[in-house]
């Protein structure tokens, strides 16, 4: 591996197979079973430079941002709160719009914070309870929108715009400073 990137190997009685984790603060860490061997370990982290390259420097395109990890035990944990505060802001938001929706659900998604289907189902990240509330207001406002519009085109904002005059800085504040990933 590079000789500027350093890791730190562990050993761990309860995993059976090699494993290397990159972290959001770009540390590396190699877990091996107690029984393996170092060099077995060097030589797999070797196999597995390319893979911590691009991890490294998929952290460092995120450096200062806030990086929310998606796993089943903080979805378990977040998912009802998300549900409550979730279907309390569209009851708000929609008095501007009066919209019709379907079922709203409360999802684990890797990268997306919501989405909206034909059939008029509203989906939601459950980390929409994790971020600050006007900027969850936006992706729900964004949602809303496409029962209208199914596309990212001037009607489609301008429907934004009609409830949250102050989108485009929402917007830009989401995406400078908030990351989800898996």
């Amino acid at each position: 591996m590079n000789k500027n990137t350093s890791y730190e190997m562990k050993r761990s009685a309860r995993t059976r197979t090699m494993r290397l984790s990159v972290h959001p603060d770009g540390s590396v860490v190699l877990t091996l079973p107690t029984r393996a061997s170092v060099a077995a370990g060097e030589a797999f982290v070797r196999s597995k430079e390319k893979w911590v390259l691009k991890q490294l420097k998929r952290v460092e395109k995120y450096k200062g941002r806030t990086m929310l990890r998606s796993t089943s035990a903080e979805y378990k944990k977040h998912k009802e709160a998300a549900r409550e505060f979730i279907h309390a802001r569209l009851l708000y938001w929609n008095t501007f719009y009066n919209f019709i929706y379907k079922d709203v659900r409360i999802k684990n998604t890797k990268s997306r914070w919501g989405s909206c289907s034909r059939k008029g189902n509203l989906n939601f990240n459950y980390k929409l309870a994790l971020i600050p509330e006007r900027l969850a207001d936006y992706i729900i406002v964004h949602e809303l929108c496409h029962l209208k519009e199914m596309n990212h085109g001037p009607k489609f904002w301008k429907q934004v715009e009609r409830a949250m005059p102050d989108y485009k800085e929402r917007r830009r504040e989401l995406k400078n400073e908030y990351v989800s990933i898996s």
